[in-house]
């Protein structure tokens, strides 16, 4: 049996591999969920329904963004913290960053829904397909705090050295959504909005897994107490994870410009085709997680060894290299096989 590897540890190959391959293979199993997503959809719902998703998928995603920002800034501050021997203070500023992503999940989540129309609309949805991106938007919405949890908590776990509870938490989520997906469309024929519960009950099951996780008594380093309030430990949190907010948001205003004008020149098959090319795309540029997950910050923040640091970086860039060579050769290689799949849904 394997020991369980903690952040203090010294982090050769073997070791950053194994402690980043639940990360990866959680990236891996959500892009395959969400090419499922897109069969069901497109085989029992529709063509315009398809679209629909893609549509207002970029909005939605802005939306849970701040997920990642506590996630990523959170994991950053509390490391360091327990890394000074404060266990107790990282606790509570642990709970109460969940506290917080939790309320900012509800009040955007509100906020969100009241104004989804109108956002609709100034993209470019009309007609059916307007009302179809009302009609799942506004049910996702409902579940935007447990997505929120989610997020924040797949890179919290990797500070609390569970890096498997995050892939664990996946591919439960994802297979709820799966069954979700034939049941509602395929059985039910609840159409779109059937799409949307399947999706609303996987991140659901998602973000109260981990939570319930933490909040009883556990083998981790963390667990949810009674939270003390800390501006200043919020606001350091925001600005170690802005990068992170801002990077996810930039791709889905990319993707809202890309669908406005797909719709303006090419319709709704236009919008359909980007899409499938997209999902590919997504499924094989799985590499950047191991840069995002393998918890390089919090390291260099436990023990303040530097040139430990400047090592594990050179182990990061090697690996993350490999990868993007992996990901060409397989963009080459199978492509076009996968881009007639594709055109077929």
């Amino acid at each position: 049996m394997e020991q369980t590897i903690q952040l203090s540890d010294h982090f050769g190959y073997r070791r950053l591999i194994r402690f980043t391959i639940p990360s990866i293979l959680m990236m891996i199993f959500t892009s395959i969920y969400g090419v499922v997503d897109g069969f069901f959809v497109s085989n029992f719902v529709g063509k315009t329904s398809f679209a629909a998703v893609n549509f207002i998928m970029p909005f939605l995603m802005i939306t849970g963004v701040m997920g990642f920002m506590f996630g990523t800034g959170g994991s950053a501050l509390i490391a360091k913290i327990m890394g000074e021997g404060k266990k107790e203070k990282a606790q509570k500023i642990f709970s109460l960053l969940i506290m917080a992503t939790i309320i900012c999940g509800i009040v955007i989540g509100a906020i969100s829904i009241i104004f989804l129309r109108p956002v609709a609309v100034f993209l470019g949805a009309r007609g059916e397909m307007l009302e179809e991106c009302i009609i799942y938007g506004r049910i996702i919405l409902v579940a935007l705090p447990f997505l929120m949890l989610q997020y924040a908590f797949s890179s919290l776990a990797v500070t609390a050295e569970k890096p498997k509870l995050g892939l664990i938490v996946t591919v439960t989520a994802g297979v709820i959504n799966m069954v979700g997906d034939a049941l509602f469309m395929a059985v039910f024929q609840w159409g779109i909005a059937g799409a949307a519960m399947a999706s609303a009950l996987g991140q659901i099951v998602g973000g109260i897994i981990p939570l319930i996780y933490f909040a009883r008594k556990n083998t981790s380093r963390l667990r949810i107490v009674r939270p003390e309030w800390d501006g200043r430990a919020l606001l350091r949190i925001c600005t170690n994870g802005c990068s992170e907010l801002m990077s996810n948001i930039s791709m889905s205003v990319v993707g809202m410009l890309y669908n406005t004008q797909l719709m303006k020149y090419a319709g709704e098959d236009g919008v359909t085709a980007y899409d499938h090319v997209c999902e590919f795309y997504f499924y094989c540029n799985f590499h950047w997680l191991c840069n995002r997950c393998c918890a390089g910050d919090q390291l260099s923040l436990w023990c303040r060894e530097y040139k430990r640091t400047e090592k594990f970086a050179e182990k990061k860039f090697c690996i993350d290299f490999d990868f993007i060579c992996v990901d060409v050769w397989s963009i080459r290689t199978y492509g076009k096989a996968t881009g007639r799949y594709f055109c077929r849904i």
